[in-house]
């Protein structure tokens, strides 16, 4: 005789880190290496993906945007790529406090004022919660509809009696499926919830947003197909006890990638700056050494930021690094090659860099500027604060071109500067600046050089 099936389901061990299945649990992740990570779930649960429908010739497909909704939010619809796409799946994550709710419930009253329904469904507060915030900050929300339910049905089903334009999940960790017995926030809750919204969103063509919270390392908690089941992944950036804020595009199927926005946290929630460069350098000190501007490119947007360089005497055997906006390993690179190549002895200082504002800078372009501010600081000797710098800087000390110079330079013109020092490969610039001293260097030394002819 055949055996009858078991009708107990059977169960796998599962890392909520990095999402590796295992059939008997173990103290450490054999995926990732996490500790005590392994939790016991359901085997078989699978990801609801939207139904694919036939081929279309690529001529008869229809353009979507034209049919973006805007917020009114000039920096938010430019981390979208210039509105909010019908059916799109956008995942917002940040640390605890840093305003990820507050910001979505301000879109959620702009949508709502301009005659677009939008549906907050709550997690992990009460509708009276969200209205006290929502009275502080001045939302009236006429079209906006609360819901404190975190079973994932149900709440499809107050979608569809609603039919809003947009839907808000805060956040995806505190929701689940009566599909699955696993607990909320699981690895297979998270991924079969998100899996439905998705499902949810194309068919029904209803902008989705989600909350996701952010673990110890500073990544988006759940597992990796998260973030590559969703349109779009937007980080929330910012010391909590600095008013900057940042939102930055880290995928964007709608839009390009690495865009960034820039708020500021009032009494009102979160408003936007017009303009950033006016912001990071407001309270920039003048004729400090140790101190210069640099142009860099966040996204499509140039924005001009200080760099400031602290160099002194190393107290103990050890020289000290510390790096606080740009990559430390950038920096000690940068320190060896002046050292080698231009003959400064840095090795044994104390080297402290830091962006002011809070901004974290990954672009090759801010090479030159930290060189140079290092080496103002070294010999104790500042940089004009009329002077913009930029450019990338390879190990045998010549000064690399690099990309959208002339943007960057109409930006140094716009603000006020009197001079660019860039890369020699970047000229000439296809845009002349009247009243702009252009100097193009080819190596690190010249900067040197033009930096003693200038005491």
């Amino acid at each position: 005789m055949r055996p009858m099936p078991s009708s107990r389901s059977k169960t796998v061990y599962v890392c909520q880190s990095c999402g590796t299945n295992s059939p008997k649990w173990v103290g450490r992740c054999t995926g990732c290496g996490g500790w005590n990570t392994m939790v016991e779930e359901e085997e078989g649960s699978s990801i609801s993906l939207p139904v694919a429908g036939p081929a279309v010739p690529y001529e008869e497909i229809q353009q979507q945007d034209g049919i973006r909704l805007r917020t009114g939010n000039a920096e938010f619809d430019r981390v979208l790529g210039g509105g909010i796409v019908a059916g799109s799946l956008v995942l917002l994550g940040g640390e605890p406090g840093i305003g990820k709710s507050t910001l979505l419930l301000q879109i959620a009253e702009a949508l709502s004022s301009s005659a677009h329904k939008v549906l907050y469904v709550a997690g992990e507060e009460s509708v009276q919660q969200i209205r006290l915030r929502g009275e502080r900050i001045g939302i009236k929300g006429a079209h906006l509809f609360l819901s404190a339910e975190t079973c994932l049905e149900r709440a499809f089903e107050e979608a569809s009696r609603i039919k809003p334009d947009a839907l808000i999940v805060d956040s995806i960790q505190t929701v689940f499926t009566e599909k699955l017995g696993s607990v909320p926030g699981s690895i297979s809750q998270i991924r079969e919830c998100t899996g439905q919204l998705l499902t949810f969103s194309k068919r029904e063509q209803i902008s989705t947003f989600l909350i996701g919270h952010i673990t110890k390392d500073g990544s988006l908690a759940g597992p990796k197909v998260l973030e590559h089941l969703v349109d779009t992944v937007l980080y929330f950036e910012g010391d909590r006890h600095q008013n900057q804020k940042i939102i930055r595009a880290v995928k964007n199927r709608f839009g390009p990638a690495n865009e960034l926005g820039i708020f500021q946290m009032t009494g009102k929630g979160l408003t936007c700056v017009e303009n950033a460069s006016r912001l990071f350098l407001s309270e920039r000190p003048a004729q400090v050494p140790g101190s210069v501007v640099l142009c860099t490119i966040e996204g499509t947007r140039p924005v001009l930021v200080e760099i400031q360089a602290l160099v002194s005497d190393s107290t103990y055997g050890t020289a000290r690094r510390t790096a606080n906006g740009v990559d430390p390993n950038r920096v000690a690179l940068l320190l060896a090659m002046l050292d080698k190549r231009v003959g400064l002895h840095l090795l044994g200082s104390d080297v402290y860099v830091n962006v002011a504002g809070g901004l974290e800078l990954t672009e090759p372009a801010i090479d030159l500027a930290l060189v140079m501010a290092i080496i103002s600081s070294f010999r104790n000797r500042p940089v004009s604060p009329a002077t913009v710098v930029f450019g990338e800087v390879g190990l045998a000390g010549e000064v690399r071109a690099v990309s959208m110079a002339d943007c960057r330079v109409r930006e140094a013109a716009l603000l006020g500067f009197e001079r660019v020092v860039l890369p020699k490969g970047n000229l000439p610039l296809s845009d002349h600046v009247s009243g702009l001293k252009i100097t193009g260097c080819t190596s690190v030394q010249e900067c040197l050089d033009w930096l003693d002819s200038r005491r």
